[in-house]
């Protein structure tokens, strides 16, 4: 069974960069990583400096790019996540940028107070990723510093995934 973890926030909040960070961890550790991310607009997949395409130099196995109008594994139909995952089954781990609305296991990332309204409106929250101190309402959840990649990364090996590495 392929692990799937989110990673969602508003723009500007750090998402790409977990995300690279996530996917060269879990590799070093010897997992076949696959990447998927949203975009809210149009796309052309793989010029250099996209997300994708600094996800498959992360070392993502295979790397998805959806939004509302176009998929890429190249395909013109948006595609729901659960059958992008559905088709990575020989990845390890599936680290997915993006679907707030879906109900995979999520990190969230919070760059304003404001944003911690995320915390009560998404399903399966299960970490925070917080640019400001005393984030994440009340201590129910594990709060990570922006700075603290390395120890999100280690907590997501024992916590989110069925297959440690």
């Amino acid at each position: 069974m392929t692990d799937v973890i989110q990673v969602v926030g508003y723009k500007n909040s750090g998402k790409t960069t977990l995300v690279e960070h996530l996917v060269r961890t879990l590799t070093a550790a010897g997992l076949a990583v696959g990447t998927v991310k949203h975009d809210a607009h149009r796309f052309d997949v793989d010029r250099e400096g996209t997300d994708t395409f600094r996800h498959r130099e992360a070392g993502a196995c295979m790397t998805a790019i959806t939004s509302d109008c176009r998929t890429a594994f190249m395909e013109e139909r948006p595609v729901p996540l659960e059958e992008i995952v559905r088709r990575m089954t020989d990845m390890d781990a599936v680290v997915v940028e993006g679907f707030k609305q879906d109900n995979y296991a999520k990190i969230v990332m919070l760059r304003t107070q404001e944003d911690e309204e995320l915390l009560h409106r998404l399903t399966n929250v299960r970490a925070v990723v917080s640019w400001f101190p005393g984030a994440g309402g009340g201590g129910e959840l594990p709060v990570f510093p922006l700075a603290d990649a390395d120890g999100l990364a280690k907590w997501v090996q024992a916590n989110l995934l069925a297959q440690k590495p």
